[in-house]
């Protein structure tokens, strides 16, 4: 697996970063594997400047090897800078997961609950070898590309902003349909799980579920029988 993982690519009034990052998911299955696109929520604090949510997105591409994480990385760069948005601080990051050591899912941590900096995240990169870009304006973004890759390493954060077929589900859907498109399992945050029901969200939305222990989980809480997706960052 190779994780690519992009941060800062918009502004208040474009395209969001999980768009693009779908688009870049796109383009890169033309060539390998996608095992799906994930966002990361990090810390919002009024020092920390971002868009609406300070999140960022991951990209899991499956392939290995130096080659192959060159041309994820000039892909990636091509297709932000073929859409660049201007007034956006963009930055991108490529690693597999043995390059991601335990200070970089630290720092993934520390950028959800505090404020994190460029050369911490730059300081890592370089150290761990790790391919870093900064693609415009303050360059900031590279510090959520990095924090990310610490995050989605874990398999434990987040949510999936495509994965399988989820997409094209809009609900309220049924499980049956979710189980279908790649979902695992549905579960309350209390442990109860269901395999059939309908679930309601975001009216006409696909569901958004949550990685864990390599599992795809869709959180819902059940309210006099009708199942609801839990709103999750």
């Amino acid at each position: 697996m190779i994780l690519l993982s992009i941060d800062d690519t918009d502004t208040l009034t474009s395209r969001g970063t999980g768009k693009l990052a779908r688009a870049i998911a796109d383009t890169l299955a033309k060539d390998y594997p996608v095992f799906g696109v994930t966002r990361h929520q990090f810390f919002v604090h009024p020092d920390i400047p971002f868009t609406s949510h300070n999140s960022n997105a991951v990209v899991h591409v499956d392939a290995a090897g130096s080659t192959a994480a060159d041309h994820i990385f000039a892909v990636a760069q091509q297709v932000i800078l073929d859409d660049f948005v201007e007034g956006s601080d963009p930055g991108v990051a490529v690693a597999w997961p043995e390059q991601v050591a335990p200070a970089l899912v630290v720092f993934g941590q520390e950028a959800k609950r505090s404020i994190v900096t460029q050369q911490q995240a730059r300081t890592l990169a370089k150290n761990l070898n790790i391919r870093l870009k900064g693609l415009g304006g303050t360059e900031d973004g590279v510090i959520g590309a990095v924090a990310g890759l610490g995050l989605a390493v874990t398999g434990n954060d987040g949510r999936y902003l495509q994965k399988g077929r989820i997409r094209d589900i809009a609900c309220p859907c049924s499980a049956g349909q979710l189980f279908a498109a790649g979902v695992d399992e549905i579960s309350t945050l209390d442990g109860r799980t269901f395999t059939e029901g309908t679930i309601t969200a975001r009216e006409g939305k696909p569901p958004r579920p949550c990685p864990v222990n390599g599992r795809t989980v869709l959180f819902v809480e059940s309210c006099d029988g009708v199942l609801k997706e839990i709103q999750r960052d």
